[in-house]
């Protein structure tokens, strides 16, 4: 199983400890780019098709909150990246 099939499936168990950094690398994998929009506000662009996903960075930690989780969820079923 690749790296990129078990953050997939990490990610769609709704882990209560999902870390920023394994979001950026997921987001990477589908061809997302990150941008830094003021504060803790982050874009990851598709560099094809423009579709954004806005969060919120988390600070001082790097845990994100279960809303988050369900967002990004929401997002990549939206774009066709989960079934």
């Amino acid at each position: 199983m690749t790296k990129h099939q078990k953050l997939i499936d990490r990610v769609l168990t709704k882990p209560t400890d999902f870390e920023w950094t394994e979001l950026q690398v997921l987001m990477q994998s589908y061809g997302y780019e990150l941008k830094f929009s003021g504060g803790s506000g982050r874009k990851f662009i598709h560099s094809e098709t423009n579709a954004t996903l806005f969060m919120h960075e988390p600070h001082p930690g790097k845990i994100l909150k279960a809303y988050q989780v369900r967002e990004i969820i929401r997002f990549l079923k939206q774009e066709g990246h989960l079934t």
